[in-house]
């Protein structure tokens, strides 16, 4: 199935944001010579038979088998001086005035150099409190991010090709009640997504209708507060060790639970992190822990981690596809999946860093993120229907072996290259995620190391996806069939491109035009739950995590929404985000003849973090 671009929009896509260009000359005449220069770029990491892997790298790529980031795409082989990472969680904020600005020039340079920023804001002190070293209140962490917001907005006027951004913050932080209600304001913190960092301990408070403590570290609140107010032992972020943490008011879980569903049901923010089984399940659980992550979610990170990204793209693997004899090339996936794992480890040796920090942290662990994109387009080729019980054990199956065949990749590639610096082997078996591995892959770490911390993640994969003439992105069911997409061009003006699915298109010109099979179903046409749980069936396989949209209709009432949060929970998930069309942010996707807004989250295809 080699294909190039073969849709107007794919063509723009790359001509837009892929395709290498000095001045006004366009140094990629082809879409074939952005293949070739990023292979080259990614074979100099070789010490040994460069021009070998340079054609496999090629052959990879070629016909859209598998798509590395945006930034790889855009960046490798140029000599810009750009970062081929997706993006960033940046350092603890300190909670000065120093620090804050400190983080603040970090995280210019970072979206200057095309990385997109996660940040955790529970460092800084809730609105009211003093400061007394210098008699002032602060005026907490919201109004902070309002600082960083005008700087991204200020660097796309420059032309920065990045503005996405992620904010978390704790559910037990004082201002966490201004957080959960920062973008009722369209106007407000448009650059961020933003994810309340909620524990298993709150959760199990919300089940028990039980007072939630707010609390602060108590070494940073100057001492305002009376002596006999209650005193809390918190791990908090940014701290190496749990702090005692003083208690400045109790809420009920239940009716805090009940604003963040009330938000998001209404303006589709913020999302929800469940920050105790990201650290239980991190693979370098010893080291590290994670209270942020990359703008769209598939990426836990510590500080300074960064985020290499790349997926299969599955409809490459689907053989007689539509026919009684339609199957899935399991043995073409794992030979994908090799070379890609290779090109994302190469990545890390090829790459610009906007801060030596980050060049430290992606050296010591060689974290990737390798996932899928067009699942719902094979399974439409296959025959199957989006959701059904056979659809969920085709996509679980897939993503295992994904999974498996890179665990095993980075092992064969410990033994040639050496083993990620950061590993503590003992402790890294005793991991929640690798011990749940086939025994033949633990006895291989133990004996040889594995060069990866981490292998697998799920993208949104929008844009990429879009350059693949339209695959379905990522977990996502196709949301219509036919549409229109009103897209920045090159000169600043805008074009409608008119877009069909890749599935669609491909059964049309096999002369059905208008496909009636029970397979072809839309986003709209599937329960919530079942959004769910084609993301359930597949996180056992996730080492990272998988950024997924739960589109909901418009007329869903509040009471059954807020029980798809918990269902999330209930079920494994590590997060989750859902979108209601709503006043503030209007309707994710439109049907043929409407205008497209975003198809992710918070960021559309200006400025989209893949």
């Amino acid at each position: 199935m080699a294909e190039s671009l073969s849709a107007a929009i794919s063509r723009h896509v790359w001509d837009v944001k892929y395709r290498y260009r000095v001045g006004d000359q366009a140094i990629d005449a082809t879409i074939e010579d952005t293949w070739r220069r990023v292979a080259k770029a990614l074979a100099e990491a070789e010490s040994r038979d460069a021009a070998h892997w340079e054609q496999s790298f090629y052959g990879a790529l070629a016909g859209f088998r598998f798509l590395p980031g945006g930034r790889i795409l855009a960046g490798a082989g140029t000599g810009n001086r750009v970062t081929l990472f997706n993006c960033f969680v940046m350092g603890a904020i300190e909670d000065s005035m120093d620090g804050i600005f400190d983080a603040l020039k970090e995280g210019a340079l970072t979206l200057q150099q095309g990385g997109g920023v996660g940040y955790d804001f529970s460092t800084l002190r809730p609105r009211g409190s003093a400061a007394k070293s210098v008699g002032t209140v602060a005026s907490g962490p919201v109004s902070f991010m309002q600082i960083w917001d005008s700087m991204c907005a200020t660097l796309l006027s420059t032309g920065a090709r990045r503005g996405a951004m992620m904010a978390t913050l704790r559910c037990d932080h004082p201002d966490i009640e201004d957080f959960i209600e920062a973008k009722k304001d369209s106007r407000v913190l448009r650059h961020f997504n933003l994810s309340v960092l909620v524990t298993d301990e709150f959760m199990a408070a919300v089940e028990g209708d039980r007072e939630w403590p707010l609390v602060f570290p108590a070494d940073g609140l100057d001492g305002e507060t009376s002596p006999g107010s209650a005193v809390l032992t918190r791990r908090w972020s940014g701290e190496v060790r749990a702090v005692p943490c003083r208690v400045l008011r109790t809420v009920s879980a239940r009716e805090l639970w009940h604003r963040i569903m009330r938000a998001t049901y209404e303006y589709a923010e913020p999302g929800v992190l469940f920050i105790d089984r990201i650290n239980a399940r991190n693979n370098l659980y010893y080291r590290e822990h994670i209270s942020a992550t990359n703008p769209c979610g598939e990426i836990p990170l510590p500080p300074y981690g960064a985020c290499d990204l790349g997926s299969v793209n599955l409809v490459q693997f689907v053989v007689q596809p539509f026919s009684d004899r339609a199957r899935f090339d399991f043995d073409g996936l794992r030979d994908i999946v090799q070379i890609a794992v290779r090109m994302l480890d190469n990545v890390i040796d090829v790459s610009r860093y906007p801060l030596e920090r980050q060049a430290k942290e992606a050296h010591g662990s060689r974290r990737i993120g390798l996932g899928v994109t067009g699942l719902a387009d094979a399974l439409i080729m296959l025959g199957m229907r989006y959701g059904d019980a056979d659809s969920l054990r085709f996509a679980a199956d897939v993503v295992r072996e994904t999974c498996r065949t890179a665990y095993r990749t980075s092992i064969a590639l410990a033994r040639d290259k050496g083993a990620f610096p950061n590993l503590d082997t003992e402790a890294y078996l005793r991991g929640e995620f690798v011990a749940a591995l086939p025994q033949d892959i633990r006895e291989a770490i133990k004996r040889d190391g594995i060069r990866n911390s981490h292998l697998m993640a799920i993208a949104p994969t929008g844009t990429i996806s879009l350059l693949a003439n339209n695959v379905s992105s990522g977990l996502e069911p196709v949301f219509d069939f036919e549409y229109k997409r009103r897209v920045l061009e090159l000169d600043g003006s805008y074009t409608e491109y008119p877009l069909t699915d890749f599935a669609w298109r491909l059964r049309h010109e096999r002369g059905e035009p208008r496909p009636t099979d029970d397979a072809f179903i839309d986003a709209r046409s599937i329960p919530p739950e079942v959004h769910l749980d084609m993301q359930a069936a597949v996180q056992p396989f996730i080492d990272s995590a998988i950024s997924k949209t739960i589109n909901v209709p418009e007329d869903l009432e509040f009471s059954a929404f807020a029980n798809l949060y918990r269902y999330a929970y209930d079920h494994g998930l590590k997060g989750c985000t859902t979108f209601r069309p709503n006043p503030v942010t209007g309707a994710i996707l439109q049907p043929q003849g409407a205008q497209a807004p975003p198809p992710s989250h918070c960021c559309d295809l200006e400025r989209e973090a893949d």
